[in-house]
């Protein structure tokens, strides 16, 4: 099941994702997207390889790949952008997310 505007991707996300999945040895279905209780604000956000579909969770289909969501971070990912970023400072996924209320300093953790 998919929840609308769960999470939407940005090209960049989009393409970089199905170059992972490309070079990934073994067959992936997709990424999932989770939160982790770490950092100094308390959250962080977790990608991995989906290899299967876990009990419970959403699947966001966008820009043809599947982004496998954490039931446990549904509701603190709800409208986010997934983007993907190459720049001096930092290469990685970044999330534009609404429910955010602050980041830490260094941009790793953040609270809702």
């Amino acid at each position: 099941m998919a929840i609308a505007n769960l999470i939407t991707l940005t090209d960049a996300a989009a393409e970089r994702v199905k170059l992972l999945i490309a070079k990934s040895e073994e067959p992936v279905l997709g990424l999932r997207v989770g939160i982790s209780t770490k950092g100094c604000s308390g959250m962080s956000y977790v990608v991995e390889y989906a290899k299967e579909q876990r009990k419970l969770e959403d699947v966001v289909e966008d820009k043809g790949v599947k982004i496998f969501i954490d039931p446990t971070a549904v509701m603190f990912l709800l409208g986010s952008e997934m983007d993907y970023v190459e720049d001096k400072f930092q290469t990685g996924f970044v999330f534009s997310n609404p429910n955010e209320k602050g980041r830490c300093g260094c941009g790793e953790s953040f609270h809702v």
